[in-house]
């Protein structure tokens, strides 16, 4: 065997006692609150949230205007933080260098992407990470030796680049929009339409059908993800592939810049708890003093503007640029670090230390908890399942979620206290080192994360 492979097999995973409690707590809540954001997708027709999301007698508007300033975004930001920090983990004290490092870590985010296309793909859950984690890992790879100074700069240039992007991207649509109406508008006077209203025409169909359904397309929408096995892979297969190639290019910085924050924030000793407790609190501060009002205002004007399908293209029609957009970056970002400076201070404080521990037993086994929420949703909403899809109200699919982290938050510890791993992560580790790794826990290796008692 060459030097560097012989280094490849001796290295081995993070053991326990080098495990970080805090980024285990951060991962474990961001992901419970990933699938927050994530239920709708998996059990909401397209449009049903008109039926609420205007109307502030409700409580269905209320429950949805939280999640939406609390939530939206923030989990992301907060799972791609850790994940970004889980590259200087993965890679410390390996005993390896050169190569054979860069091998293991390769090889890891490959065996991510083939995660992500299997979720994807047969599991049938579109609204997956995995892959666009992949493909960010692998560029964020080459970052890990820069400062955390330059880092943090990521974060306001491509939030800049990707509003520059996402605008040109909108004022494409955007003319399609216009082209189409004044075609459709010459077609319902029976003109005859030129070939670029024809043209017209097919571009906007093409649209409705990738990314924007209209009122009819929405119905049937509803009546494939209702129905068997085959029929819903082939509505959101070609949804999930267009994601994965076509739109990667626009979805990979916004991703990328919270995984080179998460470095930065690694480096800093922001993530593992090093920093005083008053210093904390000073960025609680500011990340909630800051970014509450920012996207509270954000919310109030989609309120106001954003109401229906058809009013939001007819905004489109009259908009050239939503700067409002220019918000959401810094607002995520700024909650996002008030999120996780609570919960850093919670766990420093010794209080709740019960569910600290089961949230870093549930961040410990992140990955096959991810992918079981795709794997309950979809035999529960899904036509080939329950067939629950499109039949409860907002509200409702909330005790669904609360189900699932009753669930997770119960067994992760008990798993924990059994096995060293979770499935799927003692699978990827099976794979990355390309060698059976111990599952079974055994007298010599305690047991971190006990459950509470």
């Amino acid at each position: 065997m060459s030097a560097s492979t012989q280094a490849m097999a001796t290295a081995a995973p993070v053991a326990e006692t080098q495990r970080i409690d805090t980024i285990d707590i951060l991962r474990g809540f961001a992901l419970l609150g990933i699938l927050l954001m994530n239920i709708p997708g998996f059990s909401m027709a397209d449009y049903s949230f008109e039926a609420f999301k205007n109307d502030p007698s409700g409580f269905n508007f209320w429950l949805y205007k939280f999640i939406g300033v609390f939530f939206e975004g923030k989990m992301r930001a907060m799972f791609g933080m850790v994940f970004g920090a889980g590259l200087l983990l993965f890679i410390a004290n390996k005993g390896t260098k050169g190569a054979s490092v860069h091998a293991l870590y390769y090889r890891r985010m490959f065996w991510l992407l083939l995660f992500g296309l299997i979720h994807a793909h047969l599991i049938l859950w579109i609204g997956e990470i995995l892959y666009l984690y992949a493909v960010c890992g692998m560029i964020l790879y080459l970052f890990r030796n820069v400062a955390a100074k330059y880092l943090v700069w990521a974060v306001p240039i491509v939030a800049i680049a990707s509003f520059v992007a996402g605008t040109i991207q909108y004022q494409n649509i955007r003319a399609k929009r216009i082209a189409y109406v004044a075609a459709s508008t010459a077609q319902s006077q029976n003109q005859t339409l030129t070939a670029t209203q024809t043209k017209a025409l097919k571009e906007w169909r093409t649209i409705e059908k990738s990314m924007i359904p209209n009122r009819e397309d929405a119905k049937e929408n509803t009546r494939k993800m209702k129905s068997d096995y085959a029929t819903v892979a082939g509505y959101l297969r070609p949804l999930a592939w267009d994601g994965q190639t076509k739109y990667l290019p626009f979805d990979v910085w916004d991703s990328l810049a919270l995984m080179l924050l998460g470095l930065a924030l690694f480096k800093w000793g922001f993530l593992t708890g090093a920093w005083s407790t008053k210093n904390y609190w000073t960025v609680l501060k500011i990340g909630y003093g800051l970014g509450l009002p920012l996207v509270m205002y954000s919310s109030y004007y989609a309120f106001l503007h954003f109401t229906t399908l058809e009013a939001n293209l007819a905004r489109m029609e009259q908009v050239s640029i939503n700067w409002i957009g220019l918000i959401y970056p810094f607002q995520r970002i700024l909650i996002v670090l008030g999120h996780a400076s609570a919960l850093i201070l919670l766990a420093k404080s010794g209080v709740a230390q019960g569910l600290c521990r089961r949230l870093a037993a549930v961040g410990r086994m992140a990955l096959s908890n991810y992918i079981s929420h795709s794997i309950i949703c979809t035999l529960f909403f899904f036509g080939y399942g329950l067939n629950y899809f499109a039949e409860l109200e907002y509200y409702q699919i909330y005790f669904v979620v609360l189900a699932i982290w009753a669930i997770q938050l119960i067994v992760s510890p008990i798993w924990l206290k059994y096995f060293l791993f979770g499935p799927l992560e003692w699978l990827w580790r099976c794979l990355t080192y390309w060698k059976m790794q111990p599952m079974w826990r055994t007298a010599s290796v305690p047991n971190l994360v006990s459950p509470a008692s």
